[in-house]
């Protein structure tokens, strides 16, 4: 059975730095590549970073510099370290392949507010 549990989202201030964490069971996790998402209530679902099998990354333009992403192919975990955040970061954050074909996690919310 599939699972994609993400976590470590929360209220942090401008400026301020989150890690999320997405745990992931039931699938080849070291085999594929593994992606960021993020989601407003009025925008579309985005990509925000992805890692292949051997570690290179990419990063939309709105958060390279300011996020990293990473992975653990011992534990099947997909990290996200976000700093300097910014108001426009709000959203609901989502681990999944890249591209998608699994069922979606539940997120984790992230919001940027002073």
């Amino acid at each position: 059975q599939v699972q994609l549990v993400e976590s470590g989202g929360g209220l942090v201030q401008p400026g301020g730095s989150l890690r999320l964490t997405c745990a992931t069971s039931g699938i080849s996790f070291s085999a594929i590549t593994m992606a960021w998402y993020r989601q407003t209530p009025w925008e579309q679902r985005d990509l925000v970073a992805h890692v292949t099998r051997d570690g290179s990354t990419y990063y939309a333009d709105s958060v390279r510099g300011r996020f990293t992403i990473s992975r653990d192919n011992v534990k099947n975990t997909v990290y996200l370290q976000m700093n300097s955040l910014k108001p426009e970061d709000t959203a609901v954050y989502y681990c999944n392949a890249l591209p998608y074909r699994f069922v979606w996690g539940q997120g984790t919310q992230v919001s940027v507010s002073s």
